[in-house]
């Protein structure tokens, strides 16, 4: 199916005619913490039908963003990742995150949740946190599960599930958690140093 267009000649919509498609830019969120199988993204992704999710990932790697590739024996399992296009749009979603904390307020009664969906508006956070070392982990426990945040030589990523030797931890209630990314508590007030190091290293 040929691609479509606002036909604009704008570097905004010329993006947008890539990513700008429904369910597209969450895709890529679930795929910033690593390969992914096609049965984890749609667990992953409530409300999104098998059509819809097939048609974005075939989308997505047709314009390069994302690569297919199989596991190596036992696992032998398809799986998606992100090429370093696909991984280049992080700053474009912890922008949207950053926009779009305002409007979390209290969750709805429809609303899924998962504690991994917190890591782009947090890496956002500690963008913009100033003395921060190029190399840490932080392990983050909220309401709806664990994952921790990696930055190896100033580069993000996160992962789901507890980090093994992290230089702090982020443990938050709920309320708590929207009032940091509404800017209501500051980051550095809500850490706790681990064992191994003092993830501001102040």
């Amino acid at each position: 199916m040929a691609r479509r267009s606002y036909d604009q000649y704008c570097a905004v919509a010329r993006a947008l005619d890539t990513v700008g498609d429904r369910w597209t830019l969450l895709v890529v969120r679930e795929l910033l913490a690593g390969p992914r199988r096609y049965t984890d993204l749609h667990a992953d992704l409530p409300g999104v039908s098998t059509d819809m999710l097939a048609s974005r990932l075939k989308d997505l790697e047709r314009d390069g963003l994302l690569e297919r590739r199989r596991l190596p024996a036992p696992a032998s399992a398809q799986v998606y990742e992100l090429t370093a296009a696909g991984r280049s749009l992080l700053p474009v979603l912890t922008a949207l995150a950053a926009w779009g904390a305002d409007a979390l307020g209290e969750p709805r009664p429809t609303d899924a949740v998962r504690a991994h969906w917190f890591a782009v508006p947090l890496i956002g956070l500690l963008e913009r946190e100033p003395g921060l070392p190029a190399d840490f982990v932080l392990d983050v426990t909220l309401g709806a599960g664990r994952f921790h945040l990696v930055r190896a030589a100033g580069e993000f990523g996160f992962a789901e599930g507890a980090a093994a030797e992290p230089h702090a931890r982020l443990s938050l209630a709920d309320d708590d958690l929207v009032a940091l990314l509404q800017g209501r508590r500051p980051l550095a007030e809500l850490l706790t140093a681990a064992p191994s190091g003092d993830l501001l290293n102040r």
